[in-house]
């Protein structure tokens, strides 16, 4: 009698046991089935965006709708707004290339508008027009870290760098242009000399 409750309880635990591993497992595969879920809903989910009143069809990336990527958009006046029914912020690559194209306009408007300002006032100079002789003259006076050797084109360009970053004090040369004038010292503006040594009378 003893033996045979024994073996009905060691019947009962064993069959428990089995049980609660066949719960485990059956809890283990729902959860891989859970994980292969979402991660299919992650990669199949389409573009937050809304393109010209339309949501976007395409498929998601992993780039997100940040606050920089929105206010690119305002300044770019891209038709472009969050579909309020999206549950996430990811768009597509191809909102994402327009985002960047948009961008990178941008900066070269930007880039272009600041060369312009900065070089609206100054004169074009022609520097190729200067003899060799000059050009090097110049690279001497100023002490240019110029290469031995350089050709024409080569010491003009580095010629032309360095004179667009010469400082220069407006008060003084108005100063010295006051200066020339009151004292007749305008090489441009003296009368010839002739050949006694007195200049030329009108």
């Amino acid at each position: 009698m003893c033996r045979s409750a024994c073996s009905s309880a060691l019947r009962n635990h064993a069959g428990c046991h089995v049980s609660n591993l066949h719960l485990h497992m059956d809890h283990d595969v729902m959860k891989a089935m859970d994980d292969t879920i979402d991660c299919h809903s992650y990669y199949s989910q389409t573009c937050c965006l809304v393109d010209q009143g339309d949501p976007c069809k395409k498929s998601a990336g992993n780039a997100s709708y940040s606050k920089r990527i929105e206010k690119t958009v305002a300044q770019r006046k891209l038709k472009l707004q969050v579909d309020p029914l999206a549950r996430h912020l990811y768009i597509c690559d191809f909102h994402k290339n327009v985002i960047q194209l948009a961008r990178t306009k941008r900066k070269h408007k930007d880039s272009d508008n600041e060369s312009n300002e900065a070089d609206g006032d100054r004169p074009e100079i022609d520097w190729l027009q200067l003899q060799l002789n000059t050009l090097r003259r110049y690279r001497k006076h100023y002490k240019l870290s110029a290469q031995p050797g350089l050709n024409k084109s080569q010491l003009t360009e580095c010629i032309r760098k360095h004179f667009k970053n010469i400082p220069v004090s407006e008060k003084e040369v108005l100063t010295f242009f006051i200066y020339m004038i009151k004292t007749n010292r305008n090489k441009l503006d003296q009368k010839p000399v002739n050949g006694n040594g007195d200049s030329n009378k009108t």
